[in-house]
């Protein structure tokens, strides 16, 4: 029993430290969330059957509709770098791009921060998420 409390405040402490690389990953390009994906597939099955899983759960999720979000935030990037030989055609459209890509880019901070410290909350209260 008391190594089975040990497994579950070191996965505990793996969740937390997860929430932490998802936080962070606005200041890396994303790379940390990759990291903390990762890690979340390769841990998941140590957290099957306890409260933890509903954790890992909830962070492989705000990954994929982060990961969601950027691309749409950029489509408009990509489409400009192929197609944007005349500068003058595209300098208003260029302009509405990178507005959209601002708005979009920043919601989805919002957006992914706002999933870290809810789940943050809920491991500090020993909860399992969509409760």
């Amino acid at each position: 029993m008391n190594n089975s409390l040990e497994q579950l405040q070191s996965n505990k402490t793996l969740t937390l430290v997860l929430y932490i690389l998802y936080i962070a990953a606005i200041f890396s390009a994303g790379l940390l969330a990759i990291a903390a994906l990762i890690i979340n597939y390769v841990k998941r099955r140590d957290v099957e059957g306890t409260w933890l899983a509903s954790h890992f759960t909830w962070q492989i999720r705000t990954f994929w509709w982060y990961l969601f979000w950027n691309i749409i935030a950029f489509v408009p990037f990509f489409f400009l770098f192929f197609t944007g030989d005349n500068d003058n055609l595209f300098a208003g459209v260029a302009l509405s791009a990178s507005t959209f890509c601002v708005v979009v880019i920043g919601a989805a901070w919002i957006w992914i921060v706002y999933r870290a410290i809810r789940g943050l909350v809920a491991l500090n209260d020993n909860k399992a998420m969509y409760q």
